[in-house]
């Protein structure tokens, strides 16, 4: 297959994935099978039941999150997915091809070309400098000095280490080395990125500062990436969406917002109890329909008979596009009447609002809501107004205890 051809489908594809590390494998598996716990066939085999019945998809440019505490399989899970564990049972594809029908040529050749790994300790060369550790993963691949080192020097650049490619590893913090790491896998060009905690030996500033800098390269670059953290409010700032883990088997697959807002089981309640909300609903999350809306030559009566209706002392002028025109106010639509006029112009129209868009988190919503007459309007980068927000909503979604999913 040519390498630019795009296969419909989620780029990785996970099915049954199951690990059993242990010598009575057969008989873990079978236990498994039965819904026996990891504790119980443990005591009963010997073995270590991993990961089990693992299944998800990761589509084109999506940041999938698997997180989980120690021991909850997600290690394992992320070396399942290039086959340097191999799988007890399941499926394993990376566009569509199927890891365990692949030869060990062509499976280096995978992990060379299609699948990066960004490792927890950096694994940088300390004898090497920092652009020969960038390209480290275009060497074995075997391309040739000039593009090694423009692929190098770019992704370098692309991490903010462009004025450190001459240096060596043990003269980086512990913050640049992961940036190195990071160069790495980007320079590798690779279909899928594996990062395996690459931010949890960082202090508390470094790794905010790598966390920002994911998810401004991940808006340019719009790499597939599948990250795993036991930092909760690490996957639900980063993840598109996140796979949560415990005892090797899934408890929950969702959007932040999703798991906050139904967690699966008491489990996932307690995990999500302390997150700040704030920090992970968004504007597109608490939008809803505005209770009603004009257009430019609509009659004043109507307006007004529709605000009293509503109860509301504004409401948003939209164009045939949904982008805003202004905002009608009552009194000025009751004073525009006693003059005699009879259709809403643009002489009865005032610009007091405020727009933001979907992807806002609440935390820069919350002081901008309130303001005017009418909610805050939510806006796409075409500035055609997708909903609004209310102060109830944001109070409603700050106070909101997580309900539990009911089957």
């Amino acid at each position: 297959m040519d390498h630019g051809e795009l296969r419909p489908g989620p780029l990785l594809r996970v099915e049954g994935l199951t690990k059993v590390f242990g010598a009575k494998e057969r008989e873990a598996l079978g236990l498994a099978r039965q819904g026996v716990g990891r504790s119980e066939i443990q005591r009963r085999t010997g073995a270590t039941l991993a990961v089990h019945d693992v299944s998800f998809g990761v589509e084109r440019g999506e940041l999938f999150v698997v997180m989980g505490l120690s021991g909850s399989g997600k290690s394992t899970l992320v070396r399942l997915l290039n086959r340097l564990i191999e799988p007890s049972e399941g499926l394993v594809e990376v566009d569509g091809r199927d890891l365990r029908q692949v030869s060990d040529s062509e499976l280096r050749e995978l992990r060379n070309r299609k699948v990066s790994m960004v490792f927890q300790h950096f694994a940088l060369f300390p004898h090497r400098t920092v652009r020969e550790n960038a390209a480290y993963g275009l060497k074995v691949r075997g391309v040739d000095a000039a593009e090694m080192r423009a692929r190098a020097d770019w992704a370098l650049e692309t991490v903010g280490l462009a004025d450190r490619a001459d240096a060596r590893p043990d003269e980086l913090s512990g913050g640049m080395q992961q940036r190195v790491g990071l160069a790495r896998g980007l320079a590798t060009d690779s279909d899928v990125l594996l990062m395996d905690e690459p931010f949890s030996a960082l202090d508390p500033l470094i790794r905010r500062d790598m966390q920002e800098l994911l998810i401004r390269l991940q808006s340019e670059l719009n790499k597939t990436i599948v990250f795993i953290t036991h930092d909760l409010n690490e996957a639900m700032r980063l993840g598109d969406r996140i796979l949560l883990l415990k005892d090797g088997r899934t408890v929950q697959l969702g959007t932040g917002p999703q798991i906050i807002s139904a967690p699966a089981d008491e489990y996932v309640a307690d995990f999500v109890s302390d997150v700040d909300r704030s920090r992970v609903l968004t504007a597109g999350d608490l939008q809803r329909e505005p209770r009603m809306a004009a257009r430019l030559g609509d009659p004043l009566s109507e307006v007004l008979r529709g605000l009293g209706a509503n109860e509301a002392n504004g409401a948003y002028v939209l164009d045939g596009d949904q982008r805003i025109v202004g905002v009608a106010r009552d009194d000025l639509l009751a004073h525009a009447r006693r003059e005699g006029r009879t259709a809403l112009s643009h002489a009865d129209v005032v610009h007091e609002y405020e727009t933001i868009g979907a992807d806002r988190p609440l935390i820069e919503l919350v002081h901008l809501v309130g303001r005017h007459v009418v909610p805050l309007a939510v806006v796409d980068d075409n500035g055609r107004m997708l909903g609004v927000v209310t102060r109830a909503s944001v109070l409603d979604a700050l106070a909101a205890a997580p309900a539990l999913q009911r089957s």
